[in-house]
């Protein structure tokens, strides 16, 4: 990080930084290097925003932009999961926009505005996308631009010595689906399934020792967490991710438990339709060839194998499914991202939803 820090000091003069984190930053070592060793070394100012929540609404990322620009701040760096770095790529894409209007409704204009990223979970793969996610009046909304992808990653793998249990579990079965999605996409391309690949690879080959929270495969599970998120940065997630968000909002499961649960669902059903209702413009055989790569890469000689092994995996890692009401499915139905469902490799009608819903929480 010096020599990135001493580069953009010498060459753009480099004065404040505004570090983005809604963690308590005395919890990670590296953090010690933004608040007091950089400043020493260099001179360089350090503001810290972290005045917003997970999920985080408009309202916080126009304070963080505000912030930004009467503090003279000229370069960001993000510390955290998916929430620290949406409000950080929000307030790097706003921060020369036209304040006097709603973000949300300009045209985003690429800016140089140095950006480093420190990912404190093995999930998201926030920090090698160019999608931020932010609340506006309680809808979700999408702001994607190439500019928002970092200019630099550190990888720091102490920084999940104290993640929570059931954040470790969960953050990890984000990435494993973002991989599995993203190879079976149909916006699939070769490069984003050489990123799949190995971030499946990565995961299986170090999951235990990912869950025993040792140092070398927490690294390993960053990687194959950057990895998955360049590859859905290339395709975007498909239907596991479309119906997971209902469970994320409705219920409070955190994001890829919410995802694992649907993608469990969804697995077989997607290699049952592989013949008869194909998505995919390059074809049935095409299709069956990934699923059988994709099985291959998971250990398993078949594609059904894969599907068996991907709902024992997260049977094994116990995680509560949430408790539902009737009533619920009704509102499901409507609120399924019709995009994600273009890009799932089988057809699924709006009909059949509700159904699936049943399916994913029974």
């Amino acid at each position: 990080m010096d020599w990135y820090f001493s580069q953009l000091h010498n060459r753009q003069k480099i004065r404040k930084i505004m570090l983005v984190s809604d963690l308590p930053l005395e919890a990670f070592e590296i953090t010690r290097y933004f608040t007091k060793d950089l400043p020493e070394r260099l001179g360089v100012g350090l503001v810290v925003f972290d005045r917003f929540k997970p999920n985080p609404d408009y309202e916080s990322v126009v304070e963080g932009v505000r912030v930004f620009k009467e503090s003279g701040c000229d370069a960001v760096v993000a510390v955290g999961g998916g929430s620290s770095m949406d409000v950080a790529k929000c307030i790097k894409m706003f921060a020369t926009l036209d304040e006097g209007q709603n973000y949300l409704e300009q045209e985003i204009i690429p800016n140089k505005i140095p950006f480093l990223a420190v990912p404190t979970t093995a999930g998201t793969g926030s920090e090698a996308t160019r999608f931020a996610i932010v609340y506006y009046q309680g809808k979700k909304q999408s702001v994607t631009d190439e500019s928002c992808i970092p200019d630099a990653v550190v990888m720091d793998p102490s920084v999940l010595k104290t993640l929570p249990d059931y954040q470790r579990k969960a953050t990890m079965l984000d990435a494993l689906c973002h991989a599995i999605e993203s190879y079976w996409a149909v916006a699939s391309t070769e490069e984003s399934r050489s990123y799949s690949a190995e971030a499946i690879r990565l995961i299986f080959d170090n999951v235990f020792g990912y869950l025993a929270n040792n140092p070398e495969q927490n690294e390993q599970m960053l990687r194959a967490a950057n990895l998955a998120g360049k590859a859905i940065n290339i395709t975007r997630t498909t239907a596991p991710h479309a119906f997971g968000y209902n469970l994320t909002t409705v219920y409070g499961v955190a994001h890829g438990h919410a995802v694992a649960l649907c993608m469990k669902a969804l697995f077989p059903l997607t290699i049952d339709r592989a013949f008869v209702s194909c998505n995919d413009s390059r074809g049935v055989d095409y299709l069956e060839g990934v699923l059988r790569e994709m099985a291959k890469l998971m250990g398993c000689q078949t594609a059904a194998a894969a599907s068996k092994k991907f709902g024992e995996f997260v049977d094994g890692l116990e995680l509560e499914k949430p408790a539902f009401s009737e009533g619920d499915f009704e509102k499901f139905t409507n609120t399924v991202n019709p995009e994600r469902l273009a890009n799932h490799p089988v057809a699924i009608s709006d009909s059949e939803i509700k159904d699936i819903y049943r399916e994913i929480l029974a």
